[in-house]
């Protein structure tokens, strides 16, 4: 099983989905927090994009041990998340606070509630790194978006792809930290 959390409108063929939103493609609607839903070790791949940094730094711990408790030995957890460096990087290049608000401190209203989201916290390679492997995580190790949604998933586009400037996939700098790792 695969599943695919916090996916909003974003549908991935194969995959579970959980999101708290309303659509129809949605198998769970349910916070990503916990997944009273799915058996102990039984995914093979849990994948959230820019869902982490909705959690604060204590949060987070509890969130990924919830994930780690449905990953079975050997599972992958693949994360993306805003890039800390790359958004200092964009802020460093355009001068424009504007550019990096959304990314840094997201605001989201979750469809078909009356619920609003927002960042709570942000993290470069080295910070996420050690958050995974200091809770059951091994083998972190970047992920390449255009080797991971080739195939049966071309043309699949989601926040790990973003850049700047905006949808520069060529030439722009990806400001999305593209992490995974395995359940020891």
């Amino acid at each position: 099983m695969k599943i695919h959390l916090g996916c909003g409108k974003r549908y991935l063929p194969g995959y579970v989905h959980v999101d708290l939103a309303d659509y129809p493609h949605i198998d769970h609607r349910h916070d990503v927090a916990s997944l009273p839903m799915f058996a102990d070790d039984s995914a093979e791949l849990i994948y959230a994009s820019h869902v982490l940094e909705y959690f604060d730094r204590l949060e987070a711990v509890e969130v990924l041990a919830e994930w780690r408790r449905v990953l079975r030995p050997g599972g992958v957890l693949r994360l993306a998340v805003p890039d800390f460096a790359a958004l200092v990087e964009v802020y460093r290049l355009s001068g424009e606070l504007d550019r990096v608000l959304g990314p840094l401190y997201g605001r989201w209203p979750v469809p078909g509630t009356d619920t609003v989201i927002y960042h709570k916290t942000v993290y470069d390679r080295p910070s996420l790194t050690r958050l995974l492997e200091d809770n059951g995580f091994t083998r972190v190790r970047p992920w390449d978006w255009r080797q991971v949604f080739r195939g049966e998933l071309a043309g699949y586009d989601d926040y790990s792809q973003a850049y700047y400037p905006h949808m520069d996939k060529e030439n722009g700098l990806l400001i999305s930290l593209n992490l995974e790792a395995e359940k020891a």
